[in-house]
């Protein structure tokens, strides 16, 4: 696995710089200056940006630590940024530390060869791609604005905040977004979506095999912009993202009933739900010790338990993000994988979608084979996801993300072994499969398909909309 330097910075040549020279890093590429917090809300005269200095670890304590005895969901308290949704995926990402190994390097330290640089490894458009940044931290009377730790000495958590802003060009692009976004970019994984209103009848066991794969699950509750972040009354938060960090199916011994549960986390570290199996509710007292000493089922820190049933009821959505083969697990290859890159261009690809027959046909046609009956029922289990690529980074130029889907086509028996020819107009009139058409980063489908040649037709909503994107394929063994 290949992973290219960030913006042509090299840890290893950095550092050793710093130590020859006896000085501490300053990034030039993110420095501690305005430009890095943001442009609107966290501009140089927002409300927000009032009063901060940028500080190093060791300015706010005697003994900085990267990590206090592993790295856990406590080491991540949502700051005053808007980013929920990154918070409930690095809470996500504790659960499994081989991955959380790849991307944040544990054994980085405040002692050793200590020079003011640090680096985590970050996945980016289909390419892994390894962030430097200085541990200047944003604060204000002293205290970190952003995520912190519960542990007021360790900052593994904030410095890795700061190495997604880097990648994102500032702190202000970080607001507003789902969890499924950053699940990937930590995993290079790829995310499926579920609507709880229409919930599949074994979702729980979905639920529960995901995790155990090692999976990153979100969810959160949907809302109309004015009640976002609103309390409900049982302390639960509209629009605000949360992580789904266990599934247990648990024994109540009066009715020998057994109980499906799910372990929440609101990545704010506090404020948790207050109905049926929260911390110190009545329901537990109707389980064995052994299984409430398993479950540590009452703790003020933001995670709580809740049944499958409340659970469905109460929240809207659900983002999986599958692993890929590339994932450090030993049981998670179980995937075929293809991705292309390309781009949308004005006058020559940016056809639009099938509402614009005369020009769809110009978009780029990508060819895969689906040989493979993993069903036995000669048909094959497929991903398919499409991401438009820089939206976020772009966002203080006003681009935000344009509204795109993708058609899939069987190839016509004219047309096989033939390679580069492309379907003309009258070969895209019916397609086999299609997506939806949304306005975010991503979208992801799965399919269950006859084994066949496809084609597969990436395209914007509009016609003559232009941007670049990636087309990955994932195909079950």
């Amino acid at each position: 696995m290949s992973v290219l330097k960030y913006l042509n910075q090299d840890y290893e040549v950095l550092r050793s710089q710093c130590l020859r020279e006896k000085k501490l890093f300053c990034d030039p590429h993110f420095p501690a200056a305005p430009e890095s917090l943001g442009f609107n809300k966290l501009g140089p005269n927002a409300d927000k940006t009032k009063g901060v200095e940028w500080k190093r670890p060791g300015d706010l304590c005697q003994k900085p630590q990267f990590i206090i005895a592993g790295a856990t969901r406590a080491d991540v308290c949502q700051g005053k940024l808007g980013d929920c949704w990154l918070m409930a995926a690095i809470a996500a990402l504790t659960l499994d530390q081989d991955i959380l190994a790849r991307v944040i390097y544990p054994e980085q330290n405040f002692k050793d060869k200590y020079a003011g640089i640090f680096h985590f490894q970050l996945w980016q458009y289909g390419q892994w791609v390894d962030v430097v940044v200085d541990d200047r931290l944003p604060t204000i009377n002293g205290e970190l604005l952003f995520v912190k730790s519960k542990e007021q000495t360790e900052f593994w958590s904030a410095l890795l905040e700061k190495a997604y802003a880097k990648l994102n060009s500032c702190y202000e692009n970080l607001i507003g977004g789902f969890a499924s976004e950053a699940n990937e970019d930590f995993t290079g994984g790829i995310a499926e979506w579920y609507s709880l209103n229409e919930a599949p009848p074994n979702l729980f066991n979905i639920m529960e095999k995901a995790l155990g794969r090692g999976s990153l699950l979100s969810t959160y509750i949907s809302a109309s912009d004015d009640q976002k972040e609103k309390k409900t009354t049982e302390d639960l938060v509209k629009r605000h993202a949360y992580s789904i960090t266990a599934a247990q199916k648990v024994k109540v011994r009066k009715s020998d009933k057994v109980v499906e549960l799910l372990r929440l986390r609101n990545p704010w570290g506090c404020m948790e739900w207050n109905g049926a199996w929260s911390d110190g509710s009545k329901e537990w007292d109707e389980v064995s010790p052994e299984d409430k000493a398993k479950l540590n089922y009452s703790a003020d820190d933001g995670e709580f338990w809740m049944t499958y049933a409340d659970y469905i009821q109460r929240f809207s959505d659900l983002d999986i993000c599958n692993l890929t083969p590339d994932t450090p697990s030993d049981d998670l290859r179980c995937w075929n994988t293809c991705q292309f890159e390309g781009t949308w261009k004005i006058g020559t690809t940016a056809g639009g979608c099938l509402d614009f027959p005369a020009t769809f046909c110009k978009n780029p046609q990508y060819r895969v084979k689906l040989d493979i009956d993993s069903q036995g029922d000669n048909k094959c289990s497929a991903l398919v996801a499409l991401m438009q690529k820089g939206a976020r980074q772009a966002k203080q130029k006003g681009v935000e993300n344009y509204t795109i889907g993708f058609y899939i086509y069987k190839v016509p028996d004219k047309y096989k072994g033939k390679k580069g020819v492309c379907l003309g107009r009258e070969d895209l009139r019916r397609p086999v499969a299609q997506s939806e058409f949304v306005n975010c980063r991503e979208v992801c489908q799965r399919f269950n398909l006859p084994l066949a040649e496809y084609v597969i037709i990436p395209a914007t909503f509009e016609s003559n909309i232009e941007a670049s994107f990636l087309l990955r394929v994932f195909s079950e063994k």
